[in-house]
């Protein structure tokens, strides 16, 4: 159902690449993901105390389509030269056990017009899933995010375009399966797709920090923000983030300090 404005809802979805329920906000009209990150070594200072764990929770905005291209790829049910069918926006987004898609409803239409083609009978709009239209769709994001990156500083500035290319791919491919749109994304770039799996894997290991979507279970679920008795979408209840491990007086750490004669 459409939203109030202002309104803020925490739904609980299946991440886009991994299918593993992962926590998302929706307010406004847009749609954020619930992160996590965390340096290796680092801390926070809450007022006089110090608390070792220096995670961070933060929301980023997600554009819509990558969250609902699963979707109608499954609910056209094309086969071979079949292109499959046209449904209502109420069917693809019905999926049992995920009511947060329900709540998408109100932006859905706007946003898939752009990768699917589109049929109104009686003032009643079909949508199917257009693979030509997903296609030049992830090129534009592909480009835009090229320029962006070449703008970061003179490390990236210096790359070639090719290497930029690649490094758009590469952030664009956290947002989707192999098969098919990463495949066929690489094949129009003319890229190697085994390539630019081996930069996920030599990124994942040489990264500083480490970095995640939320996991369902680690905040409130459907309904809205801040509701303490929250349940997940499955009807258990949702975990509560684990309190501050560690905390300590930073004044008791310097009065220890100065007791040991250091």
């Amino acid at each position: 159902h459409p939203l109030k404005i202002n309104q803020q809802l925490a739904l609980t979805l299946p991440y886009r690449q991994t299918e593993e329920e992962t926590q998302y906000l929706f307010t406004d009209g847009q749609l954020h993901e619930f992160n996590w990150f965390k340096e290796r070594y680092g801390s926070w200072f809450l007022g006089d105390y110090v608390c070792e764990d220096g995670s961070v929770y933060y929301c980023t905005l997600v554009d819509p389509i990558f969250i609902l291209l699963p979707l109608f790829e499954a609910a056209r049910m094309s086969n071979g030269k079949d292109l499959g069918k046209f449904r209502q926006l109420d069917e693809i987004l019905y999926i049992e056990g995920y009511p947060g898609y329900q709540h998408l409803m109100s932006i859905a239409g706007k946003h898939m017009e752009l990768v699917c083609e589109v049929k109104e009978v009686a003032n009643m709009k079909f949508f199917r899933l257009d693979d030509s239209k997903v296609l030049t769709w992830l090129c534009c994001k592909v480009h835009s995010i090229k320029e962006a990156i070449s703008k970061l500083g003179k490390n990236y500035a210096a790359q070639g375009e090719r290497e930029l290319l690649k490094e758009a791919v590469q952030i664009i491919r956290e947002n989707l399966k192999d098969e098919p749109w990463l495949t066929v994304l690489c094949k129009k770039l003319q890229l190697d797709i085994n390539e630019i799996n081996d930069m996920a894997k030599t990124n994942n290991t040489s990264f500083c920090a480490d970095s995640s979507p939320v996991p369902a279970p680690a905040r409130p679920s459907e309904g809205s923000v801040g509701n303490g008795s929250a349940k997940s979408s499955k009807g258990r209840p949702a975990k509560k983030l684990k309190p501050e491990v560690g905390s300590k007086n930073i004044k008791d750490m310097f009065r220890r300090v100065t007791r040991s004669g250091t």
